[in-house]
């Protein structure tokens, strides 16, 4: 069977140089030429000239000379090439190709940039940013940092008796005389200015087309799964109340737990060089969240769903969660959420693994879905409400409901709501007065 590091064919072709070379640019590997598709031997024609052709062809193309050598099975003679992995960046007439899964592929803009990278021992996030001073930073994240690490017990109040400026040294995030990606992304107050797509998205859905209402949070990444989980369970997850003897419980449709690990692994595991935010998709029956992202080389979804050990995308970023008590360092991601979710009966997620992107789904129950409804159907006619009260100041309550079709009892109620919260105020005597937008 053909593996990543082991490929069959019954005749040669020059196209097959750029096996090689993704051979070499991936941990090496066996290229057979002579073998069918399914394993068996089946030789080649001329073979002593193939092997004295073939080791000209790849000095040439890629300035490497593998081992070859010719064996024979069941009487037929086949060519073996052995490929030594390279610690530095292999071109095969001028480009590079990377062995990926059983498959070679082409690489090109980002994916050559992370492959370079990943030659010379450094990550995406680990790049030094010009022009970026420690003055440009705000303090507000790293006292929250200060405040996570201390409360987690990853780090004592005598580790971080230190200036802001020293504790990304310490983090592992600067360089003689630069700060690398990570420390803008994790600590700077607007990210985006550098990388963009540093944000989550976040929208509720009425089907697949129709998108309600939305939100988008930006800012520093250390303080943003709190900021997302927040804002999700206030706006748009709504409660169903219940009680056991006296105690008031509320219920969300994902157990919060499971929700915030699921932020937390999009956040430090993102593919952030391409630009997309991390969306979270808000439906009736289902949460979906979005992320730009892909399993480390030579992995398949079985090792993702496996026990393993922590392989961050972003190293760097992960450390900083690690150290600020968030994550931990151990690959047991997956296996939290599903537990979270167990442990309050709910459904276990569902995951759907792309190329590119990793998506992980929560089924909710209709119930859910019905409060879900009422929610945003109560937001769309307070909208309404609101902008009649800007067009006519001095509208009715009977005249309201008449233009958006509900009872007059109806509008009350949303009046009432938005009185509340001070989206509107009245101005005047009952009779004759006039409406206040906000």
């Amino acid at each position: 069977m053909e593996t990543h590091n082991l490929e069959w064919k019954q005749s040669w072709h020059d196209d097959y140089l750029n096996t090689i070379c993704g051979f070499a640019n991936a941990g090496g590997g066996v290229l057979e030429i002579g073998r069918d598709n399914n394993g068996a031997a089946v030789g080649v024609s001329n073979p002593k000239k193939l092997s004295e052709d073939l080791p000209n062809k790849i000095r040439s193309a890629m300035g490497i000379v593998p081992s070859l050598e010719l064996r024979q099975e069941k009487g037929e003679t086949y060519v073996v090439i052995t490929v030594q992995p390279y610690s530095f960046p292999i071109s095969c007439n001028g480009k590079y190709y990377l062995r990926s899964g059983s498959t070679t592929q082409e690489l090109n803009g980002v994916e050559l940039d992370q492959f370079m990278l990943r030659v010379l021992g450094k990550t995406w996030d680990g790049v030094p940013v010009p022009y970026v001073k420690f003055e440009d930073f705000e303090s507000d994240a790293f006292k929250a940092f200060r405040r996570m690490a201390i409360g987690s017990n990853r780090m004592t109040e005598a580790d971080l008796r230190i200036s802001d400026e020293m504790l990304l040294d310490n983090l592992g995030l600067t360089e003689p005389g630069y700060l690398k990606r990570a420390a803008i992304l994790l600590f700077h107050q607007g990210p985006e200015r550098w990388v963009t797509g540093a944000s989550v998205k976040i929208g509720y859905f009425k089907n697949a087309a129709d998108l309600l209402h939305q939100d988008e949070i930006q800012g520093p990444l250390i303080t943003m799964p709190d900021k997302v989980v927040d804002l999700v369970y206030l706006k748009y997850f709504k409660g169903i109340i219940s009680y056991q003897g006296i105690q008031r419980v509320e219920t969300y449709p994902v157990p919060r737990a499971a929700f915030r690990e699921a932020v937390l692994n999009a956040i430090v595991h993102k593919d952030y060089s391409t630009g997309n935010p991390i969306h979270i998709h808000i439906y009736p029956d289902k949460v979906l969240i979005y992320n730009d992202g892909k399993l480390p080389d030579n992995w398949t979804e079985a090792n993702l769903f496996a026990p393993h050990t922590s392989k961050p995308y972003n190293p760097l970023i992960a450390r900083a969660f690690f150290r600020s008590g968030q994550i931990e360092a151990w690959g047991r991601g997956i296996e939290k959420i599903t537990d979270a979710c167990k442990e309050w009966g709910k459904p276990e997620p569902f995951y759907q693994v792309r190329s590119n992107e990793v998506m992980i789904g929560f089924y909710t129950e209709a119930e859910f879905g019905e409060k879900f409804g009422e929610k945003f159907g109560e937001k769309q006619t307070q909208e309404k409400i609101m902008a009649l009260m800007r067009e006519r100041p001095t509208i009715s309550a009977k005249e309201i409901a008449g233009e958006i079709g509900i009872t007059s009892r109806g509008v009350e109620k949303n009046i009432t709501a938005l009185k509340k919260v001070e989206m509107i105020e009245r101005v005047g005597p009952p009779k004759g007065g006039r409406w206040v937008v906000k």
